[in-house]
């Protein structure tokens, strides 16, 4: 373990956010923490943290829809740390990118040892650099405030819309199953309904190409996925 390894805490209780800072602390770890989603992106794009630790019932955002977002830009691992303890809730944690999952109420020793197992699986995956600010053509996405604009001016996504570019633009090149893109954005209740991937594609069609039917970004493989090109 190394004193430089900085860990980020997202959690609304005070109290349970004090009380993980001092564990870690007293463990060598240097330690950031956040009260709320917008508050943890903010500080996740400013600093550099080699794991976070998140509650999923934030005062602004829920916690899943956090993980969906983050993982856009970043790969550093995901610990949640949340009162809701139901299959379907963990299932939607790790389906949406987190790497474990702990209930509340928890105790020190078993925190600290799934903390060291997370950076020690680290240790052997690429350190990628987070990118807050995806840019493509002549659009920029700040995925802190979760924006797109082109030429400064500000386009305007639903959500989901959004959800889907930022992931799009933060794998540009590749070819991006159906399952895999449902997967990601939707959640994994979602994959048998490639349905909803048609329609929001042709959403953004409309929003960024300038000829939605012959689309420069955007583009089909037919019969498995799409394929961003920037």
């Amino acid at each position: 373990m190394s004193e430089m390894e900085t860990i980020l805490i997202v959690e609304d209780e005070q109290q349970i956010r004090e009380a993980v800072a001092m564990a870690l602390e007293s463990e060598g770890f240097h330690v950031r923490q956040a009260g709320s989603a917008s508050h943890a992106a903010v500080q996740a794009a400013t600093h550099k943290h080699q794991l976070v630790i998140l509650d999923l019932g934030l005062p602004d955002r829920d916690g899943v829809e956090f993980i969906r977002d983050y993982r856009a830009w970043s790969s550093t691992p995901i610990l949640i740390l949340s009162a809701r303890s139901e299959e379907r809730s963990k299932v939607d944690a790790l389906d949406a990118g987190a790497d474990d999952y702990l209930t509340k109420p928890f105790g020190i020793a078993e925190l600290l040892a799934r903390v060291r197992a997370l950076l020690r699986r680290r240790q052997f995956s690429p350190n990628d650099e987070p990118q807050a600010t995806l840019l493509f053509g002549e659009y920029t996405i700040d995925c802190v405030n979760r924006s797109v604009t082109r030429h400064g001016q500000a386009i305007h996504l639903s959500q989901i819309e959004y959800r889907l570019l930022a992931f799009f633009a933060a794998n540009p090149g590749r070819v991006l199953t159906h399952r895999h893109l449902l997967s990601q954005v939707w959640g994994g209740q979602a994959v048998e309904n490639p349905q909803y991937l048609r329609v929001y594609v042709g959403h953004l069609r409309q929003k960024i190409e300038d000829n939605p039917t012959q689309p420069r970004h955007i583009l089909t493989e037919i019969g498995v996925g799409y394929r961003f090109q920037p």
